[in-house]
């Protein structure tokens, strides 16, 4: 099937980012169409740990951060779902004095900026969050006020939502091409051509491509991320756990299964769409996951998956202007930890396209940064 359509915007990529921005774009009177290799949230959108964290944050992300919380806190307003969201303590363990104090550091620095979302935990504190955790751990990092989502539920109530509001979506439709059309793009596609006055970029771990057809440099790598569930358990934890000196994500669903992650990855194969598990990296998660929580040592593996995502070199994603063509934007490279900044980096991106600027402080997410090095 060949198909030609137009529209004020057209977005490649349906992740969360995508999705959000085309709502938001919505929205704002916009006329959109997103175009999608395969299905929404195929990829990182639907397979990380769904993470909704201010914690931890690099520094130039915590106002997008805490933006997107906003809309986190009303997020059955804005999609007509729940998105399975639900409120957690984030915190993050600190097992000796050094990350201690590198932890009330922060605070310090974060309270400078204005934002006292952090909070320092003592060991007696940690232990009424966290009365499994292992007893030599001596404190703790925590955003009390954050929590987790369903990423698949969540990423299908935005596309659901955008559909409502006539976004048109592409699926199983590859982007092969983009060019300039006088004052359009024309985005050619194994399924038709598509043609747009703006342009956005959120084809994740395959953005450089896009990138690099006009003429922009973006160091891109395609990651895995890789995540196992338990058996069910008793219930032990009400947290979104993290170690600070070592990979850690864990939390216990409210049917007592543990999803476990932390940034250990397997082998990305983006040229065909798929991802292998490492096995011995994976027993590493296990073991970290059985320190901080001695019960682990009970635990039934059920099930372990990885995604693709696109990490950028310095962990910080791309998001803004094109640095060489008027009309075309960014939003990719999330580094494996995009989910929670989804709903509020798709509200600025349409900001951004709508109106010409945004008030959100993204200059330290523009793509020249690697340009500019290359």
């Amino acid at each position: 099937m060949s198909t030609q359509s137009n529209a004020d915007l057209v977005v490649i990529g349906s992740g969360i980012h995508g999705c959000s921005a085309a709502l938001h774009a919505a929205m704002r009177g916009l006329s959109v169409i997103v175009i999608e290799k395969d299905t929404a949230g195929r990829h990182a959108s639907g397979v990380n740990a769904g993470g909704v964290r201010r914690l931890g944050r690099l520094l130039p992300e915590v106002p997008i951060s805490d933006r997107s919380m906003k809309i986190w806190d009303k997020i059955n307003d804005l999609v007509d779902d729940d998105c399975g969201f639900q409120k957690a303590p984030q915190i993050k363990v600190a097992e000796t004095e050094d990350e201690m104090e590198a932890h009330r550091e922060r605070v310090r620095v974060l309270n400078d900026m204005g934002f006292h979302h952090e909070t320092i935990l003592s060991q007696a504190d940690l232990r009424d969050y966290l009365p499994a955790v292992s007893d030599h751990c001596v404190g703790g990092l925590a955003s009390l006020e954050d929590g987790f989502a369903l990423p698949y539920q969540t990423t299908f109530a935005f596309q659901r939502k955008a559909i409502g509001l006539g976004v048109r979506f592409y699926e199983n439709t590859r982007a092969q091409k983009v060019q300039r059309d006088g004052k359009n793009w024309r985005v050619v596609t194994d399924h038709g051509t598509f043609s747009g006055t703006y342009l956005l970029n959120c084809a994740g771990a395959w953005a450089g491509n896009v990138a690099q057809q006009i003429g922009e440099y973006a160091p891109v790598e395609a990651i895995a991320p890789m995540m196992i569930v338990t058996a069910r358990m008793p219930r032990f934890c009400n947290a979104v756990v993290g170690a600070t000196g070592r990979p850690l994500s864990f939390k216990q669903m409210e049917n007592g299964t543990v999803v476990i992650g932390g940034g250990l990855r397997g082998i990305a194969k983006p040229e065909t769409n798929g991802s292998q598990m490492l096995f011995g990296k994976l027993k590493q998660t296990a073991n970290t996951a059985i320190s901080i929580f001695p019960i682990m040592k009970t635990a039934t593996i059920v099930r372990s998956w990885s995604g693709i995502e696109g990490r950028m070199p310095d962990d910080m994603p791309v998001i803004g202007r094109s640095s060489t063509e008027e009309n075309v934007f960014h939003a990719f490279g999330f580094s494996a930890h995009g989910f929670q900044m989804g709903p509020g980096v798709g509200e600025l991106m349409a900001e951004l396209i709508a109106t010409g600027e945004t008030n959100a402080p993204i200059e330290s997410f523009h793509i020249s940064r690697f340009t500019t090095k290359h």
